[in-house]
């Protein structure tokens, strides 16, 4: 499949089967998210995979927009030791972004449906994950990314928006229409 179909392919799943994600498939995955770049090659990410039924029950019930069953759950998260320090430091950010989003394509190619869920940069929410994966505090969780085979059948979309494209320079006098607000399940 062409990589730009698999990018138009790739959506936010929310109902997935009890089918179990293999080892093989978890290991695809993880291969996927470290092949992304990082500045100057830092590499500041760890990867918290979650499988158990339990500890998955236990993210549901504590985090309000992880509710979504699931059979497996990977937290992306900066290490802040790897990161780097001074006015770069908030780049872990864009690294684990980069390694997020590798994810998510490969598990279109692989047929798995996935959803990203944010933790950070809300206090509330890094706290509540730290303290159910028993993270140490150099450690952040950036968010969790749910896998499985997925109940439901969307169709490929592309949300290309010429307007949003400018060429060699910012046109200051093109008029935008204010965003449509948000209607769940959208993306």
């Amino acid at each position: 499949m062409d990589v730009v179909d698999v990018l138009c392919k790739r959506r936010s799943t929310r109902s997935f089967t009890c089918d179990p994600v293999s080892d093989e498939l978890i290991q695809k995955l993880l291969i996927a998210a470290m092949a992304a770049p990082t500045a100057a090659n830092s590499q500041p990410w760890e990867f918290i995979v979650v499988n158990d039924p339990e500890a998955l029950s236990i993210i549901r019930e504590e985090m309000v927009f992880a509710r979504y069953k699931a059979p497996l759950a990977i937290v992306v998260c900066g290490n802040m030791k790897l990161a780097f320090k001074g006015p770069g430091k908030e780049m872990w950010v864009q690294d684990c972004s980069a390694a997020t989003e590798n994810m998510l394509i490969a598990a279109t190619g692989l047929g798995l449906g996935s959803v990203w869920i944010g933790v950070y940069p809300l206090d509330s929410n890094v706290n509540v994950v730290r303290k159910i994966l028993d993270m140490p505090n150099e450690v952040v969780p950036l968010n969790i990314i749910y896998f499985g085979y997925s109940e439901e059948v969307k169709e490929a979309r592309s949300r290309y928006n010429e307007k949003r494209v400018y060429f060699n320079t910012y046109d200051r006098n093109r008029k935008h229409r204010s965003k449509d607000k948000p209607k769940i399940g959208h993306y």
